[in-house]
């Protein structure tokens, strides 16, 4: 984001902090899920949960001999636990990670746009009854017309705004999380593990 004409709260939701804190909670719920099916042991799950973590600019650093944005992360995250570190990423796929980090940034910034909206409907709203009775010119075709009110002018933004904050809405519960790649991997790993997949994303950001 261009940072002069982003708002402090909207440029946090996009920062690289952020997006690799999405990415560090997905590994980790991951690697307990595989702990809970058998497959990692429960103490390498504890020490990643406990010590697992990462820096931006060691990233950056690895990135720039890995050429791979994932693979630099999951070094990074990996250096931070020790031994147990071998299970990050262990059963994923790239996408699992960008997709589902992704998703949620999308629902972050879209709870932030619709606290928004329910402040700008309801000042609109408010705006509008309060000069219902104000008349002002109306307009057809670039020229005077019959008057009209303000009030009522303003009342067509708020519906509107209404229109579109429920658009919004609707595509927030609709944008889960993806684990994409997951599917592949995990098929070797039975129909527990498929299930397992599931609520995992589910938990990561529930509708």
């Amino acid at each position: 984001m261009i940072p002069r004409y982003a708002l402090p709260e909207m440029a946090a939701v996009w920062s690289d902090e952020a997006r690799m804190g999405h990415w560090l909670e997905i590994e980790i719920l991951a690697v307990e899920a595989w702990a809970r099916l058998g497959k990692v042991p429960e103490e390498d799950a504890r020490a990643i949960r406990e010590r697992a973590s990462f820096t931006v600019a060691r990233v950056e650093e690895l990135e720039r001999v890995t050429r791979h944005d994932v693979a630099a992360f999951v070094q990074c995250v990996a250096e931070s636990v020790g031994p147990a570190g071998r299970w990050i990423h262990f059963g994923m796929t790239s996408s699992d990670v960008l997709d589902t980090g992704f998703a949620l940034q999308l629902r972050a910034a879209a709870d932030l746009l619709l606290g928004r909206l329910d402040r700008l409907v309801q000042v609109t709203a408010d705006l509008a009854f309060a000069h219902r009775a104000t008349p002002i010119v109306g307009r057809t075709h670039g020229v005077h017309a019959e008057p009209t009110s303000f009030g009522h002018k303003v009342a067509t933004w708020a519906f509107e705004l209404d229109r579109g904050r429920e658009r919004l809405r609707r595509a927030r519960e609709t944008g889960g999380c993806p684990c994409r790649g997951l599917a592949l991997p995990l098929a070797a790993a039975g129909r527990r593990a498929v299930w397992r997949a599931c609520r995992f994303a589910a938990s990561l950001s529930p509708c």
